[in-house]
């Protein structure tokens, strides 16, 4: 290879994005890895303008401010709305954030290859190619579960099932790239958790004050499925002051409200695939997203599942990136002609 070939191979910076609900995180071949809440949020008027310095807020500094904020979650049902203008906004300007964190630099050429919810993939992928397009000279959107395989290297006879928060996406690989009818996508996730403990626990405690974000922080901290926690005690205020409330088996069955779906999807998924190979992928089902972190999942799927098939569930070891690195290992190994110019 010509010294001038190897020179603009180096100059080629490959990113790994994964745009999440929650959360969104980047991974570069440079070693960089930076991630952020998918939260987005713009100065509702001058004094929020004054009081912040800044054009536009991002993750928990959003959240912090959010009460100065019009706050926007970019995929927020696990799709960029395009009919909201603010959402494809916010989608280009959480996009360009994490690249910046990352440390891109003006010059370089960026081969970004972008994970996302699989139905985000299906009805989206202009919209994120747009909201892309600014920062990046090559684009190839892929769905998370496949990032993850890729990043695991289970790229055959596995199945991934990434619960996020506004989606749980299902993917099966056999050794290519995955069909639509390898894939699969439910809408109860995260957020519908959240909205099952927020009800649940506005009926148990009435008097008590907390809002959706701390129910998410709750449920972040203390999910779990199964017998796995005794005790899940916080402090909720009440007229203002602090008490401690027990909210284990509101916790449980709000957790427990997404399971039956994903056993039956996982189930369905597998009946569907080639039968001399349904096996080996029973055995090898991985949890991805910030739902494998529900403490005690990967045991209770497996027991949900045992009249059906004996199938062993394992959890990613990093939720957080384990979709970013896979989208970025992705871009340093796909051919010329699946990448689009953008």
């Amino acid at each position: 290879m010509a010294k001038k070939e190897l020179m603009e191979k180096d100059e080629v910076v490959a990113i790994g994005i994964d745009l999440g609900t929650s959360r969104s995180a980047v991974s570069m071949s440079t070693g960089q890895r930076k991630w952020v809440e998918s939260y987005v949020g713009w100065p509702k008027d001058f004094v929020a303008r004054k009081l912040l310095g800044q054009r536009v807020l991002f993750g928990e500094k959003a959240l912090e401010h959010r009460l100065s904020l019009n706050l926007c979650r970019p995929l927020e049902s696990g799709v960029i709305k395009e009919s909201a203008e603010k959402d494809g906004e916010s989608a280009m300007e959480l996009i360009g954030h994490l690249i910046g964190l990352a440390g891109a630099t003006n010059g370089q050429k960026i081969h970004a290859a972008v994970g996302v919810p699989a139905e985000a993939l299906k009805v989206n992928k202009s919209a994120i190619k747009q909201a892309v397009s600014k920062f990046a000279d090559k684009l190839i959107v892929v769905s998370e579960p496949f990032s993850v395989a890729y990043s695991l290297n289970a790229l055959d006879n596995a199945m991934v099932i990434d619960i996020g928060a506004g989606t749980v996406d299902f993917c099966i690989m056999h050794g290519t790239m995955p069909r639509e009818e390898d894939q699969r996508t439910l809408f109860t996730a995260g957020d519908f958790v959240d909205k099952q403990l927020f009800t649940l626990l506005s009926e148990k405690y009435p008097e008590a004050d907390f809002t959706m974000n701390m129910i998410r922080r709750y449920k972040e901290q203390y999910s779990f499925v199964g017998d796995s926690r005794k005790k899940v005690e916080i402090e909720i205020p009440v007229r203002g002051k602090m008490v401690t409330h027990d909210i284990a088996k509101e916790m449980r069955k709000a957790c427990e409200s997404i399971m039956a779906p994903i056993a039956e999807t996982a189930m369905d998924l597998i009946a569907n695939f080639d039968p001399e190979f349904q096996e080996k992928v029973r055995n090898n089902i991985i949890l991805a997203g910030g739902g494998s972190q529900i403490a005690g999942i990967a045991e209770y799927l497996t027991e949900a599942l045992a009249d059906w098939a004996p199938c062993n569930f394992v959890c990613v070891e990093n939720a957080l990136y384990s979709g970013a690195d896979g989208a970025m290992a992705l871009a340093q190994d796909m051919p010329e002609e699946y990448w689009e110019a953008i």
